[in-house]
């Protein structure tokens, strides 16, 4: 049986790194063998931003919701707990945009918020 060399394989290997690191600058985006350390780091690193994504929009949601409660005449912690007293279970993402979109329903909240910590 005659042997089958990798040359088809490789080649498609490389192009598809290459194609990844389209963009980069100089060799980055025309030798292989730089072009796969970046994507490679660059994987990793897009894998870790997506995780920040979601700690980063956490914190937003959390400052939104501490400055309309302050409004309100209510600290951010205070208004987490008379809401979980209340049984109003609203996660953070509901209740910013309630926040910025809805003033009088998150007034309302905060009012109820307020009664069951009195």
């Amino acid at each position: 049986m005659a042997r089958i060399k990798g040359g088809m394989n490789a080649k498609k290997r490389h192009n598809r790194t290459l194609k990844l690191a389209k963009g980069y600058r100089g060799a980055r985006s025309k030798q292989y063998r730089v072009a796969k350390q970046s994507v490679m780091r660059a994987l990793t690193s897009s894998y870790a931003g997506r995780k920040q994504r979601k700690r980063q929009m956490r914190t937003l949601w959390i400052a939104r919701i501490n400055a309309a409660a302050r409004i309100n005449g209510l600290s951010y912690s205070k208004l987490m707990h008379g809401l979980k007293l209340a049984n109003i279970d609203l996660n953070r993402k509901v209740l910013a945009d309630m926040a910025v979109s809805d003033a009088a329903g998150f007034a309302t909240l905060a009012e109820t918020a307020k009664a069951k910590l009195a």
